[in-house]
């Protein structure tokens, strides 16, 4: 596995986490007992999700002349 591949599945991987994540967090503060910590973190759990999307995109574009293998 090459490193551009590893990456890929790293920062997908990170993605799936990231908002698995902050919808546990939301889903813990809406169903109530939860404190405001748990909305400020979800939505920034969201956030940085959003951002690795953003970084996968940019990261794929800049290297797509480089192999997979």
């Amino acid at each position: 596995m090459s490193l551009k591949a590893f990456h890929i599945a790293f920062v997908t991987a990170s993605t799936l986490l990231s908002f698995g994540f902050g919808g546990w967090l939301l889903n813990e503060y809406f169903r109530g007992g939860a404190s405001l910590t748990y909305l400020v973190f979800g939505l920034v759990s969201f956030l940085a999700g959003a951002g690795l999307i953003w970084y996968g995109k940019y990261f794929l574009k800049k290297l797509k002349h480089i192999s997979y293998l």
